[in-house]
């Protein structure tokens, strides 16, 4: 019975039609000739099972019906029709079909044995066929939803993995936006001051230029990084796609590179926080700097991080009365899908004392 779930389509009804045909109608016609009308019910108790995925309960009904006529006159090894009609059933039919159906059957089967009057060997046999029949129905139907379950789950976990290499690859582009115009625009201001300092400051020339090659080959190593994580094809479960993330902890070492003078205020105690959380700080003061050298027109920023027990806020002005400016460029896009990727949210504009102000907010729980 187990051969039936696993022929689908047309030709597979066919087949399974044609067997439970043969089974059904071979004994009666081995054994000699037969009224027109027995033959008739064999046929009409077996050959319908053709359209038992279209209407599984009528089918059943006709085949059963033609096999309970016709045990008065002959009875079959088994009823094969009636036995692959309630394997339908059970694998195919509704829930409230399947359980209004038990019933009906065990009612069927009943009757169709006890008027002919068989012998409880007999009803115990036939009865056993027909559980197992329902049984291998009902096995069929939970391993063809357990195989779509996985194919869905499978499909949902490509579909999470392609996203996350997206959302990783888009991470990366932002890193390598943020470190080409910090690390350019910072190497553009020194360049320019260097051969002024050069007539006037020879001492100061010589570190300016060394600022300038620093600020290159760090630079440089951050983007081989990115670069050798773009050539990574896949993501493998539980792993980031990119170089090691920048921390907190390196703040102070990028406020000494950026070539301001930087006020670093730190208020409340420090609490642990995610890796990526980390970054997207980093990144955002690391933009913020590099607009101050570009824009603002002065040389000194203020640089606030305030802990309390819901949010980190990170806020980062001109310390003076640079001119307010704004602006949609990708640098403020940036920051703002860093602060949004970490649950936050971020606020660029004129300060209340003049200046600009960049102001991030990082909820802690």
């Amino acid at each position: 019975m187990a051969w039936i779930g696993g022929l689908s389509g047309r030709r597979g009804d066919g087949v399974i039609a044609a067997v439970t045909t043969a089974a059904t109608l071979g004994p009666l016609l081995v054994s000699g000739p037969k009224a027109w009308w027995i033959v008739a019910l064999g046929v009409v108790a077996s050959t319908p099972v053709y359209w038992r995925r279209r209407a599984p309960m009528t089918v059943a009904l006709l085949v059963g019906a033609a096999m309970s006529a016709m045990v008065f006159w002959e009875k079959p090894f088994l009823p094969f029709g009636p036995l692959v009609a309630v394997h339908t059933i059970a694998d195919r039919s509704p829930a409230r079909q399947r359980l209004a159906a038990i019933p009906a059957i065990a009612a069927i089967v009943g009757v169709s044995l006890a008027l002919p009057g068989e012998d409880s060997e007999t009803f115990r046999l036939v009865g056993i066929a027909f559980v197992a029949a329902y049984a291998l129905g009902t096995s069929a139907r939970a391993s063809r939803s357990r195989t779509a379950e996985l194919a869905e789950r499978a499909r949902r976990l490509e579909q999470e993995h392609v996203a996350a290499v997206a959302e990783e690859r888009a991470r990366i582009a932002r890193d390598m936006h943020d470190i080409i115009t910090h690390a350019v625009g910072l190497m553009v201001v020194q360049a320019e001051a260097g051969p002024v300092v050069v007539r006037s400051d020879a001492p100061r020339a010589e570190a300016v230029f060394d600022a300038i090659a620093d600020t290159g080959r760090g630079a440089l190593t951050e983007l081989r990084g990115l670069l050798a994580a773009l050539r990574t094809s896949a993501v493998p479960a539980g792993e980031d796609l990119g170089p090691a993330q920048p921390r907190l902890d390196g703040l102070a070492s990028l406020a000494g590179r950026s070539g301001l003078d930087v006020d670093i205020t730190v208020e409340g105690e420090r609490r642990p926080v995610p890796a990526g959380l980390e970054a997207a700080v980093y990144r955002i003061v690391q933009e913020a700097l590099t607009n101050v050298r570009k824009h603002a027109g002065v040389d000194a920023v203020r640089l606030r991080l305030r802990w309390t027990a819901q949010e980190l806020v990170v806020e980062l002005a001109d310390k003076g009365g640079g001119p307010a400016r704004g602006g949609s460029g990708y640098g403020l896009i940036g920051m703002r899908e860093r602060a949004a990727a970490c649950g936050g949210t971020l606020t660029a504009g004129p300060g209340p004392a003049g200046g600009y102000v960049v102001r991030a907010v990082f909820p802690l729980e």
